[in-house]
Formats: C-alpha cells, sequence, structure tokens
C-alpha cells in the first residue's frame, strides 16, 4: 500500500472518531443532522470562509415536520451548494446532488471531436481509458481522460514506450475529473528522478472548524527499475476547469517538476479527500474531510493556475484548430 493512501486511510478514520448525536428520523432531525455533520467534520468551513452559523438560519426554518422527502432533499442540497465543493453530494433513494459550478459557470476548453478528427485523425491508440499517438512534428500526446484503475502500469509502459523518440510529451487532462490517487501517483512517477515531496495532508482533530492534525508529508518514488519513464525532454500538461480531484493533485505535483509546462486554463481543484456519513433516514452525504496541500504547504483546493493561459478560440475549433494543443505544441518545439 502506497504512503499517500495509509496517510488518507488513517485521516478519514481519525476525522470519524468524533462522538455522533442521535437524531430523530424527521425531517427536522435528518436536517440538523446533515448540518452538524458538516459543522463538525467537514474541512474547508474557514478556507472558504464559510458562515455555517448563517446558512443555519437561512435553510433551517424551510424545514417543518410536514415537509416531504422531495422537498427536503432540495432543501439540504441547497444548503450544500453553499460549500461550493464538487466533493459533497447528498446522496437518496432518488438522487444525488451535485455542485456543477466549479466548471458550469467556466468555458470547457475542450472538444473531443476536434481532437479526435483534427489531431488523432481517429487513428489513435487506445488501451485500458489511456489514448495516445504521434503529432506531427514528432511530438507525443497522450489523452488521459480518467484516472481509472484499469490503467495499469503495463498500459503506460506501451504508451511510453511508443511514444520514446519524440522531441516533447503532451499530457491532456483537460475534463478529466479525478479518479484514483493511486492511479495519478503511478503516472507522476514516471517523470520523477528521486524520492520527490508530493505534499501534505492533515485530517480533523476535533469539532471546531480549525481543529486538525500537524500535516503529513507524503513522498513520490521513482517508477520502478525497467518501467518506462520520461525524465529529460519536456513536458506540456493540458488542463481545463474540468480537470479535478485526483487529475488536480496530478497537476499540483507534476508543475514543480523542471521539464513540465501546465496549459490551458485554471484548474477546478478538489483537494479535499472526501468522506462519507448516513442520515437517519438512510440518505448517505459525502464530503471533504481532510485537506491536501502541495509540496510548499499551499491548497489547491480552488484550483492550479496554468504556467500559459489560453483558451479554446471558437473560430479556430471550427477550421480544425485546438489552441490549447496549437500552444503546447509551440512550447515544446520551443525547447
Amino acid at each position: 500500500m502506497n504512503k499517500l493512501l495509509t496517510i488518507c486511510i488513517l485521516a478519514l478514520s481519525l476525522s470519524a472518531c468524533h462522538s455522533v448525536e442521535d437524531y430523530p428520523d424527521d425531517p427536522v432531525g435528518n436536517f440538523d443532522a446533515l448540518w452538524n455533520t458538516i459543522d463538525q467534520h467537514y474541512c474547508f468551513l474557514d478556507q472558504k470562509h464559510v458562515d455555517w452559523d448563517s446558512v443555519y438560519a437561512v435553510y433551517r426554518p424551510q424545514v417543518s415536520d410536514k415537509t416531504n422527502i422531495i422537498e427536503l432533499f432540495y432543501i439540504c442540497s441547497d444548503m450544500l451548494n453553499e460549500l461550493r465543493d464538487g466533493h459533497v453530494n447528498l446522496t437518496s433513494y432518488f438522487s444525488t446532488s451535485y455542485y456543477k459550478k466549479w466548471w458550469s459557470d467556466y468555458p470547457q476548453n475542450f472538444d473531443q471531436r476536434l481532437v479526435d478528427e483534427h489531431y488523432f485523425h481517429f487513428k489513435e491508440f487506445s488501451r485500458n481509458g489511456l489514448y495516445y499517438c504521434m503529432l506531427p512534428d514528432s511530438v507525443g500526446y497522450i489523452r488521459y481522460p480518467e484516472f481509472t484503475l484499469a490503467t495499469g502500469e503495463g498500459t503506460l509502459d506501451w504508451a511510453l514506450a511508443l511514444l520514446r523518440n519524440a522531441k516533447g510529451l503532451i499530457i491532456d487532462i483537460r475534463d478529466n475529473g479525478g479518479g484514483a490517487l493511486t492511479v495519478s501517483e503511478m503516472f507522476a512517477r514516471r517523470f520523477i528522478r528521486q524520492r520527490t515531496l508530493a505534499g501534505y495532508i492533515c485530517h480533523k482533530s476535533g469539532p471546531g472548524h480549525s481543529d486538525f492534525s500537524e500535516p503529513y508529508a507524503f513522498y513520490y518514488d521513482p517508477a520502478e527499475p525497467g518501467r518506462i519513464s520520461w525524465l529529460d525532454k519536456p513536458v506540456a500538461i493540458l488542463v481545463n476547469r474540468s480537470t479535478y480531484s485526483a487529475a488536480n493533485q496530478f497537476v499540483s505535483v507534476m508543475r514543480h517538476l523542471p521539464h513540465v509546462t501546465i496549459v490551458g486554463d485554471r484548474t477546478g481543484g478538489g483537494s479535499g479527500m472526501p468522506f462519507s456519513s448516513e442520515l437517519p433516514n438512510g440518505w448517505a452525504v459525502r464530503f471533504s474531510a481532510s485537506p491536501i496541500f502541495d509540496c510548499q504547504m499551499q491548497s489547491t483546493e480552488d484550483g492550479i493556475d496554468p504556467d500559459i493561459r489560453v483558451d479554446l478560440d471558437p473560430t479556430a475549433a471550427a477550421n480544425g484548430h485546438d489552441t490549447i494543443i496549437d500552444t503546447a505544441l509551440a512550447a515544446l518545439l520551443s525547447h
């Protein structure tokens, strides 16, 4: 088991050690259970300057003994949206709430058909969630839409071996909403020579909004001998607002490497380790319980700015050009 996963399990187990009050299974009881769970265990209330008491004052009067389950779900979902966190969800028997504005209020800056038709020419290699090819001017391109467990070490070996003669490498993680942190780490290890400080993680140590443990450092080690790595030639990582969670963590580590340039829009963030709890009526609530920081002890919850800021130009796209890819190509070929 890797160190980050071990620390995360420890942090989340410790965050769940607070005493749990019993609430009645009625509309008011379920609302209060949800509000108090967030009040005691959510990890970004202070960082995001959320006045959770004021939120209670707004939403609690909307609930009464006559509130039906549909109404209660909407009221609770609206209250959770005040946290502005894509890791916060409420799951009932009929729906799951999801805060979307971390990406929906911004340009998408990605068009899959544009990439497939004008860069892959529908001839890309693909296996286990990874898509890759050699672009003109001998630049390698890897599209990684999700950090799925199906993408194993062997898949990465094949992709990097095929592109080994490229002058530079583009890694496109636009619209990558995350996945497994272990996969994010597995990929990042292909680009480091030595043990590298990847970041820090804290856990809630008490019910207060600022009750946290001392930060635990975690490290990434290089890929094992025999694996294909990319250590010297330049890398451009393409990002947009839908680059989130484990993908955001990948950017958090990679951006500190000297041969890596981040291109595109600000990432969506999502640096809290999610944890789940249950309300008296059986609804599940998932929320950020343990904050992760980068190697400089900076939070990336609200996203990471690129080194080169560029949007997808609609006019260029209509003529078969992805301006974010083209900007990355120019940056790589200028090395």
